[in-house]
């Protein structure tokens, strides 16, 4: 069995939220390919966020996003189950990226959108990632748009 560094470990958990543990799992079972062993804890992960896909989600943040030129505002409404994870760094990011996506793209068909930062990634992803990370049942609220001067949605 191939050893695997502390490094290697830390890397893969930051990547995928996987345990300590089953991150070195894997990584000696894969021979320490990272790519191979990111992927494998990616399913997993995915799978995880299907069984958590009915719990109630009563905590969470409004996150915003003013545009530098102070005339467009995005606005997401970010649920997930707990307090915790609602101060919880990545969830706080998450609603970052979500209201400036919002204030670039609008707020139409959101959730399928491509995500403004990594096209490779669909906004809905995003969600499945960090319920994944966190363990808990997170999903997307309102979501709007405002631009100074346009008339408002009814």
């Amino acid at each position: 069995m191939i050893k695997v560094s502390a490094s290697q470990i830390r890397e893969l958990r930051d990547k995928t939220g996987a345990p300590v543990m089953r991150a070195k799992q894997v990584l000696e079972e894969l021979k320490g390919d990272m790519k191979k062993a990111e992927m494998l804890l990616q399913k997993e992960g995915f799978e995880k966020v299907e069984k958590r896909a009915g719990r109630a989600t009563t905590a969470g943040i409004l996150a915003t996003y003013t545009h530098h030129n102070q005339k467009v505002v995005g606005v997401v409404e970010l649920f997930c189950e707990t307090d915790f994870v609602a101060r919880n760094e990545l969830f706080q990011e998450l609603g970052k990226d979500l209201a400036m996506q919002v204030a670039s793209m609008g707020d139409k068909d959101f959730e399928k959108q491509d995500f403004i930062k990594d096209p490779s990634k669909k906004v809905e992803d995003l969600i499945k990632e960090v319920i994944a990370k966190t363990g808990e049942n997170s999903r997307i609220g309102r979501v709007f748009r405002v631009e100074l001067g346009q008339p408002a949605k009814s």
